[in-house]
C-alpha cells in the first residue's frame, strides 16, 4: 500500500496531469482520463473494472430509454438494479449471517471481496438516472462522458458523491491554467498532510486502544482512544475529499466541498449539515425530501429522519455496529425536532453536547462488535480504575509527540480556512491583494511544499494506513 502510494504521487498523478495539460483536444483529453481512471481502478481492484463499466453502461442505457419508453417503470428498474447489485456485492453476507442468527439457520455465506468504492460509484450513477428522469439533466448520449462522470479516478473511490449536472458542462468544457493548478496541488497537499501527519497519528493511538479489551481499559485510556479515533476519522475522510477536490480542480473540474468543519457544530442537525455532505445531500434529495420531508407534522417528519439515518449507517458497512450508529445520531436528531429549547441553551453547552454525542457514536462506529462497543461506552464514564497495566497503557499513548499533534489536529477542527477564505474574499472585493496579504500566500505554497516533503519522507518511512473510507 505504501509502495502504490509513492507510485501515484510519484508516476501516475505527474504523467496523467503532464499528458492532459499538453494535449490540446478535449475528447482526446476525457479519452486519456477514462483510462487513467480505469487504470487506477485496476491497479486494486483488477477484476471489478468490469464490474464499474457494466454499473455505468446500465444506468447509461437506462438513461437513454427514458425518452422511449415509460419513464417510471425504467426509473424503478434502474433502481432495482443498481440497488441489487450493491446489495449482492455488499450485503449478501450480513443478510445471511443475520437469519442464520435470528432464525438458528445453516445457511452457508459466500466470502465475497467487497468492490472497493462500490457504494460511492453506485450512488453517483443512481442519482443520474434519477436527474434524468426529474428532467433536471438532459440525456447523455455519449457513453464515454458518462463513464468518465462515473470513474473519474479522483473521487472514484472515497467521494465526494459528485452529481452530474455539478459538472456536466466541465466534462465538455474546462479550463486548466496556472492559477487553478497551483490552488488544486495546494489543497491536494493540504489533504494528504491531513491524512499522513494527522490522521495516521491519531490511528495508532486509537487502533492500539481499540485492540485492547474493554475490561483492561480505564476511563483515561478509553477517552484517549476515542477522541483519537474521532480526530482520525474526521482527517481521514476530509483529507481524502480535500485531495479529490485539489486533483480535480488540476484537471479543470470544480467539485462542491464536502466537510465544512462538522466539529464546530451546535446540534446534531448542523453536524449532518456539515459532515460528508454529499452524502447528507444525497440521502435528503433523493430519499428524505420524496418520503415527504418535514411536510406532513413532527412525527412523520422524525420517523423520515430516522429511517434516512438508518439507511445512512447501512450504507456505510454491512454490519449492525454501523446501523446502530446511524439510528442512535437519528435518535438525537429526532429528539432535537421535539426538544426546541434545546436550541436555547448556552453554545458552549450546545458544542459539547454534540461532540459527546459524535464521539460516542464514532466508539460504536469503530467497535467490532456492539457488545465491543457498550463495553468500551461503559468503560468511558464508568471506568475507575486506575491499576499500573491500565496507566501503562494511558502512558504509552501521552508522548510529546502525540500531545502536539492532537493539539494541532484540536486547532484544525476549527473554521480557520473559512475565516482565511473569508478575508481574502474580502480583500479582492476591494482590489488587488495588498503585499503582505501576497506574502501570506507565498508563505503559504512554500509551507505546502515542506508538507509534501514531509508527506513523502513519513510514507518512504511506511507509516501509511488505507483510508477508512476505502472499506464503503
Amino acid at each position: 500500500m505504501v509502495f502504490s502510494s509513492l507510485v501515484f504521487l510519484c508516476i501516475f498523478f505527474p504523467t496523467v496531469f503532464c499528458l492532459h495539460s499538453v494535449i490540446p483536444s478535449m475528447k482526446v483529453r476525457n479519452a486519456l482520463l477514462i483510462i487513467a481512471s480505469l487504470i487506477f481502478y485496476a491497479f486494486g481492484e483488477p477484476v471489478y473494472v468490469v464490474l464499474m463499466i457494466l454499473s455505468a453502461f446500465l444506468n447509461y442505457l437506462c438513461a437513454m430509454l427514458m425518452g422511449k419508453t415509460n419513464r417510471t417503470a425504467v426509473l424503478i428498474t434502474a433502481v432495482i438494479l443498481n440497488i441489487g447489485i450493491l446489495g449482492v456485492f455488499k450485503y449478501t453476507g450480513f443478510f445471511i449471517t443475520t437469519l442464520n442468527s435470528v432464525l438458528h439457520l445453516n445457511v452457508h455465506v459466500p466470502q465475497i471481496t467487497l468492490p472497493i468504492g462500490i457504494s460511492f460509484f453506485t450512488f453517483q450513477a443512481l442519482s443520474y438516472v434519477i436527474d434524468v428522469y426529474r428532467n433536471q439533466v438532459e440525456t447523455q448520449k455519449k457513453f464515454s462522458k458518462v463513464l468518465l462522470y462515473i470513474s473519474f479516478f479522483p473521487q472514484l473511490i472515497a467521494g465526494p458523491i459528485v452529481k452530474y449536472k455539478d459538472i456536466a458542462l466541465e466534462i465538455d468544457a474546462r479550463i486548466v491554467d496556472l492559477k487553478e493548478t497551483a490552488l488544486g496541488l495546494r489543497r491536494f497537499i493540504c489533504g494528504l498532510a491531513k491524512k499522513i501527519l494527522l490522521a495516521n497519528t491519531m490511528a495508532a493511538a486509537a487502533d492500539q486502544i481499540f485492540q485492547q479489551g474493554f475490561d483492561s481499559l480505564n476511563i483515561i485510556s478509553a477517552w484517549i482512544g476515542a477522541i483519537a479515533y474521532t480526530m482520525q476519522i474526521y482527517f481521514d475522510f476530509s483529507g481524502y475529499s480535500d485531495m479529490a477536490i485539489g486533483l480535480g480542480r488540476m484537471f479543470g473540474f470544480h467539485f462542491k466541498e464536502n466537510f465544512e468543519h462538522p466539529y464546530a457544530s451546535l446540534t446534531i442537525k448542523e453536524f449532518w449539515r456539515r459532515w460528508h455532505i454529499s452524502l447528507s445531500s444525497w440521502f435528503k434529495e433523493y430519499v428524505y425530501i420524496p418520503l415527504g420531508g418535514n411536510r406532513r407534522g413532527k412525527i412523520r417528519t422524525g420517523m423520515n429522519k430516522v429511517l434516512v439515518f438508518f439507511l445512512t449507517g447501512l450504507w456505510h458497512g454491512a454490519d449492525w455496529t454501523f446501523v446502530v450508529w446511524g439510528l442512535f445520531h437519528g435518535a438525537f436528531s429526532f429528539l432535537e425536532e421535539f426538544i426546541p429549547t434545546l436550541k436555547k441553551l448556552p453554545h458552549v453547552l450546545l458544542h459539547i453536547y454534540t461532540m459527546l454525542v459524535v464521539t460516542v457514536g464514532f466508539v460504536i462506529f469503530r467497535s467490532d462488535t456492539l457488545h465491543y462497543a457498550l463495553g468500551f461506552i461503559g468503560t468511558m464514564f464508568t471506568g475507575f480504575t486506575f491499576s499500573p497495566s491500565s496507566m501503562s497503557l494511558v502512558y504509552q499513548q501521552l508522548t510529546p509527540f502525540f500531545i502536539v499533534i492532537l493539539a494541532a489536529a484540536i486547532i484544525g477542527c476549527g473554521p480557520i480556512r473559512g475565516l482565511t477564505m473569508r478575508f481574502r474574499t474580502a480583500s479582492e472585493k476591494e482590489g488587488a491583494l495588498a503585499s503582505k496579504e501576497t506574502f501570506v500566500l507565498y508563505l503559504l505554497y512554500i509551507a505546502a511544499f515542506v508538507l509534501l516533503l514531509w508527506c513523502i519522507i513519513r510514507l518512504s518511512g511506511g507509516s501509511y494506513n488505507p483510508f477508512i473510507y476505502f472499506r464503503f
